[in-house]
């Protein structure tokens, strides 16, 4: 059963914090990108009508990641899994701040070669997989929702942890493509995992899970279309390691496929498209990731944000009644 009951004051006012430090900070931060000139360049060869978000101040992920982190330090229990929740979302937010940064600032559009961030991603997901079982005793098991019980994959589970983290803060960023699409979807998906971690008798990661619910989502005051800030591979990659970090850490690595089905679904279509085209000529995409796929088909931006917001909330519901 889902317990609820000191840990609704941790919940509450981790939530309430990040969200209330978005919205004190924002109106102060976004003129200081503007000012710096951290404005975000637009890809040619994507829909006409985003031409007009050029030099659209972005890096506004450091709203987001600063306010969950400050609201998880003061209102969750600094457990060593809270404190690993964290060191994989700043991890995840130094490599895409680096990234942003070379971009942005020194005006080298491929920003950090793969390589670089993947090697990033490799020492996080050490640092984890080593703490996590040396310090919290995980063992190499993972979770069946529909099953219910529990399966040991051996060493396999190791691969399994850079896969999640590697798999998840890339997905994360390549939903970041419409005005408040990656915030809204993390919102929701980090609701979901408030209720996983409660399962899991974790009240420390649901604190932080909705720390990461309340930022998100009052980001959404600046990000929704039209956007007065764009939270860049800062914000993006950061909250797909956060939400890695809550998949891993609460050993839902396999629930986390169905709360973050429209992380996995924009993924896949970026894999499906590459693999047409290289191995065809052809593409199954007007665009890849989908999103834009959809804009290319007519639809408003509002409408493909709304629809896949709904479609995330769905996944996130159908995640967390496959809680036990």
């Amino acid at each position: 059963m889902i317990e609820v009951n000191v840990s609704t004051l941790y919940i509450v006012t981790a939530a309430a914090i990040a969200a209330f430090l978005v919205l004190l900070t924002g109106p102060f931060v976004i003129p200081e990108l503007h000012k710096l000139k951290f404005g975000q360049s637009i890809r040619e060869e994507g829909p006409k009508s985003h031409q007009a978000k050029s030099g659209t101040p972005t890096m506004g992920g450091i709203m987001i990641i600063g306010a969950a982190t400050l609201a998880t330090l003061f209102a969750a229990p600094l457990t060593l899994e809270v404190l690993l929740a964290l060191f994989v979302m700043l991890g995840h937010f130094a490599l895409g701040f680096l990234d942003d940064y070379i971009k942005v600032v020194k005006k080298r559009n491929l920003g950090l070669k793969a390589r670089q961030k993947l090697l990033g991603q490799i020492v996080i997901a050490v640092v984890v997989a080593f703490f996590a079982r040396q310090g919290l005793g995980i063992d190499t098991t993972v979770w069946l929702p529909v099953l219910q019980t529990e399966l040991d994959i051996g060493v396999l589970y190791y691969p399994l942890v850079l896969f999640v983290l590697v798999g998840t803060s890339n997905a994360v960023n390549l939903t970041d493509g419409l005005d408040g699409l990656a915030a809204g979807t993390v919102t929701v998906a980090a609701v979901a995992y408030i209720f996983a971690a409660l399962a899991f008798s974790s009240p420390g990661l649901a604190a932080f899970a909705a720390a990461v619910a309340g930022a998100s989502c009052a980001f959404l005051r600046f990000n929704h279309h039209p956007a007065r800030v764009f939270m860049g591979d800062t914000g993006s990659l950061a909250l797909g390691g956060a939400i890695a970090a809550l998949g891993i850490l609460t050993h839902t690595e396999l629930l986390l496929v169905v709360i973050g089905a429209v992380f996995v679904i924009e993924a896949l279509s970026v894999i499906i498209q590459v693999i047409s085209f290289k191995t065809t000529g052809k593409r199954v995409f007007l665009m890849s990731p989908i999103h834009h796929h959809f804009e290319l088909k007519g639809w408003k931006e509002e409408r493909v944000v709304h629809v896949f917001w709904l479609a995330g909330a769905f996944c996130a519901v159908l995640g967390v009644s496959l809680l036990r």
